[in-house]
């Protein structure tokens, strides 16, 4: 009985053992469903980052390529011909209005300054010798001791004695002035460059460039706008889309709020402003001249650097944005992963406009409340595919609400046909 009953049981082994394995896979599978927290065959869900956009007013910074110049830059010259007897100042140092520069041998001027003065006096003496004619002459043509024809050329002479002072009084502070002019002031306060002219050298009056000053403070910084941003920024200004600061000043500028950045990619500590314009494209740039000033206490900033000129203050209402990581490139332009109510990714073309902050201002295919992937396209690429989404913190931030963790930044490799987006800059 015994053995019977083992050669109709052997048979059916197999079969139990294909049940238990198929219960064992649906209590896994029907766990998995219950936390949430899995994906087929088991699998965690890929963790990603994302960001809720929602419509409001964003700052916009707009970008360009700019050199800083001093306020004044004004070239040094001696308004005499002669030799330089000494150079009085010291290469780079700073200068103020009159000082004395350069010295020119003055000896040549001085004696066509006493030749004028000596001119002076003979012209002097020969008025007051037609003074006294006259003064002698007039009682006597009174009671017609005399003509008055020799009245009248009394009167001639001390005229034409009298014009003879004045022109030779001219040529006297001419010979004053040009005296003075060996002494070679500094026109304007500020930097002196180096010297062209060494001691002993010849100077042929304002033919030699004899040094150059730089005011430094403020600074100015020379830039241009690009015809086609001009013409963008009006349109957008028309519909309503921007909104910039103040109103246009008598010298073309807007109210807009100047940062520099310097070379080695730090921004310059103190802000400036635009205190120019131009009305009409340059025709060799194609562009519109533009100007800012800003101070420069320090001398931190020196004239001819390159630097890059952020002009903010302007502002887009009523827009979305999300991070420049946010963005990837796709063979049809542009495009964003949405996390759906599904939990699930959504491929969304679309379309950018201004860079603000480290975002991108969206214009076109988002809408208010959706989610936007930021971190996590390596765990979660292909559209349709099931993920679980945490709020995106940015890198150096605490964790937010949850405990949710700081993002971390990652390479972003092709998936489903796309490959993300580098670092767009203008």
């Amino acid at each position: 009985m015994p053995k019977t009953s083992q050669l109709h049981l052997a048979p059916l082994a197999p079969l139990v053992l294909a049940l238990a394995t198929a219960l064992s896979l649906t209590a896994c599978g029907n766990a998995g469903s219950a936390t949430g927290g899995a994906g087929p065959g088991g699998m965690p869900l890929p963790e990603v980052s994302v960001i809720t956009v929602s419509s409001q007013a964003q700052p916009v910074e707009m970008e360009y390529t700019g050199q800083t110049v001093g306020a004044r830059e004004t070239e040094v010259r001696a308004r005499v011909s002669g030799i330089v007897q000494k150079r009085i100042y010291t290469e780079g140092a700073v200068v103020k209005a009159g000082q004395v520069l350069f010295a020119l041998d003055p000896a040549t001027f001085r004696n066509q300054l006493a030749a004028a003065e000596a001119n002076v006096a003979v012209a002097q003496a020969r008025v007051n010798q037609t003074q006294r004619d006259q003064a002698r002459l007039t009682p006597l043509a009174a009671e017609a001791a005399v003509s008055q024809r020799e009245l009248d050329d009394s009167k001639s002479a001390a005229e034409s004695a009298r014009a003879s002072l004045q022109q030779a009084t001219a040529q006297a502070n001419e010979a004053r002035l040009n005296l003075g002019y060996t002494q070679v002031t500094a026109p304007i306060s500020g930097t002196t460059g180096v010297s062209n002219k060494a001691d002993g050298s010849l100077v042929g009056g304002t033919d030699t460039l004899l040094t150059t000053i730089v005011q430094t403070n403020p600074m100015l910084v020379n830039f241009s706008v690009s015809e086609a941003d001009l013409l963008r920024m009006n349109k957008q200004l028309n519909a309503g889309q921007l909104s910039v600061p103040g109103k246009r000043a008598a010298n073309g500028s807007l109210g807009f709020t100047v940062k520099v950045k310097l070379a080695d990619g730090s921004f310059y500590p103190l802000a400036g402003k635009l205190n120019f314009a131009s009305e009409r494209v340059n025709p060799a740039t194609g562009s519109f001249d533009m100007r800012a000033e800003l101070p420069n206490p320090n001398g931190a900033l020196r004239p001819g650097q390159f630097v890059r000129v952020f002009l903010s203050g302007a502002t887009r209402p009523a827009s979305l944005s999300v991070p420049q990581r946010a963005v990837i490139d796709s063979p049809f332009g542009k495009m964003v992963f949405v996390v759906n109510k599904e939990d699930k990714l959504e491929p969304h073309p679309v379309e950018l406009d201004a860079w603000t902050q480290g975002n991108w201002i969206v214009t076109k295919g988002l809408k208010d409340g959706d989610r936007v992937l930021v971190d996590g396209f390596i765990k979660a690429h292909d559209p349709g595919m099931l993920v679980k989404p945490v709020p995106y913190v940015a890198s150096g931030t605490a964790a937010g609400a949850g405990g949710a963790p700081a993002a971390q930044s990652e390479s972003k490799q092709p998936v489903a046909g796309v490959s993300p987006a580098s670092a767009a800059t203008k």
